[in-house]
């Protein structure tokens, strides 16, 4: 009996690639004759294990979405971005720790040698007194603004036997009766030695003030009394010297209260006295 076999599957080793035949056709087996050789081995043919292709080297083809890359390009991506971020964060507290410790220094020192200034120097405040006073431009017989000129001498003394002292520029001079304010101005920059006196002289300039009639009254009868009271407020930046040594800008206030006999150009200082007040900031 003739029984067609179905094609082989036929490889090659060197491609790694099977080719099947596709007209392969399901074959009806007839009943087989025992006695017939054939048939028979045939049949021990049939229960023999498939044999795989040979051993050999291959090639698969993939799709490309089904190719991945170790690590994944958005794993590598956020792991470079991470390694960078945590690089940059302990740069900058380094950066930071060093200034801080930098500053720490800078301030101990400074501590230090203020310190040592002051106990080897002994710094005081300069001390102010008002030694003369002239006032023009107040007409008390009139109801209308006024634009009143004051001149004042200032002493400045030092009593520091061995720190010089320097004013410096952006000082301010108030003149006030009342609570009103008369005039202001500001005197010149200067510099003076240790244990010295320094005559400071300004004008304070004021522009349209009112007063009201019960202040008017009420300096028109202290005038009457020879004794008209004023307030001088000073305020100036000052800087403490010794040597080759400038300390920091610090801020000396007076409030001077005086008392003048009369409001001319030729008035007298009859009473002052004045409050000193030293900001080391």
């Amino acid at each position: 009996m003739t029984v067609e076999k179905p094609q082989e599957m036929t490889g090659d080793t060197n491609s790694g690639e099977f080719v099947t035949n596709k007209d392969v056709h399901r074959i009806k087996h007839p009943s087989i004759d025992t006695n017939d050789s054939s048939s028979s081995r045939y049949s021990v043919d049939s229960q023999k294990p498939r044999i795989g292709p040979p051993p050999g080297t291959y090639i698969i083809n993939l799709p490309k979405d089904q190719i991945y890359r170790v690590p994944p390009p958005e794993n590598a991506h956020r792991y470079e971005y991470l390694s960078r971020r945590k690089t940059n964060q302990s740069s900058c507290r380094r950066c930071f720790c060093h200034f801080l410790a930098a500053l720490l220094i800078l301030l101990f020192l400074a501590a230090l040698v203020v310190g040592i200034l002051y106990l080897v120097y002994q710094p005081h405040k300069p001390r102010f007194s008002v030694s003369g006073v002239s006032v023009t431009g107040i007409n008390l017989t009139s109801s209308s603004p006024l634009s009143p000129v004051i001149g004042i001498k200032v002493r400045s003394l030092n009593v520091n036997g061995k720190l010089g002292l320097i004013y410096e520029k952006g000082n301010e001079v108030d003149v006030v009766y009342g609570g009103i304010k008369l005039g202001n101005g500001k005197f010149t920059a200067f510099k003076q030695p240790a244990d010295n006196v320094t005559v400071i002289v300004t004008a304070l300039k004021g522009s349209s003030i009112q007063l009201t009639s019960s202040s008017r009254k009420e300096i028109t009868e202290s005038q009457k009394k020879g004794k008209v009271p004023f307030g001088i407020r000073i305020k100036a930046p000052v800087k403490f010297k010794v040597g080759a040594v400038t300390t920091w800008t610090m801020t000396v206030t007076v409030d001077c209260k005086i008392k003048v006999d009369k409001l001319t150009a030729s008035a007298t200082v009859i009473t002052e006295n004045c409050d000193t007040g030293l900001s080391l900031l």
